[in-house]
């Protein structure tokens, strides 16, 4: 069964743009979810584009994190390289439908991304709060 994820808002940084992007990402994991048990080739291709496209979110969702902890000088900032660098990784030579079944990949991506936003929401909170993406 697919992990199925819901946006907590205890999980929030109080920046409405990181929220939001988080929330996104978290409906993606849920789009995925939709395709992770289903085999037809349709499903495949279309859990290959909505894939493709949580990863190019998450990378947007990286930048604009980058961008508000730098501006905040937040200490947590050489962390979320390091982090958004293992994501980049993961997504590019791990976790992909070449090593693992989509139900495996899309339960590890939602599980991925709570414990992301989870420890994002304890680490950026002080820096970004209502902090505006430039």
């Amino acid at each position: 069964m697919p992990n199925r994820v819901q946006w907590n808002p205890g999980y929030g940084v109080g920046n409405e743009i990181l929220d939001s992007q988080h929330r996104n990402i978290l409906a993606q994991c849920n789009a995925l979810a939709d395709h992770a048990v289903d085999t037809s080739p349709e499903s495949d291709l279309k859990f290959q584009e909505v894939f493709a496209e949580l990863t190019a979110l998450a990378r947007a969702h990286f930048a604009s994190e980058e961008d508000l902890l730098a501006r905040g000088a937040c200490p947590a900032l050489d962390e979320h390289l390091n982090e958004r660098d293992e994501f980049d990784y993961l997504a590019a030579d791990i976790a992909t439908t070449e090593n693992f079944d989509k139900l495996e990949l899309q339960r590890f991506l939602a599980l991925w991304w709570v414990g992301h936003i989870m420890d994002s929401g304890k680490r950026y909170r002080a820096c970004v709060a209502g902090s505006p993406a430039g």
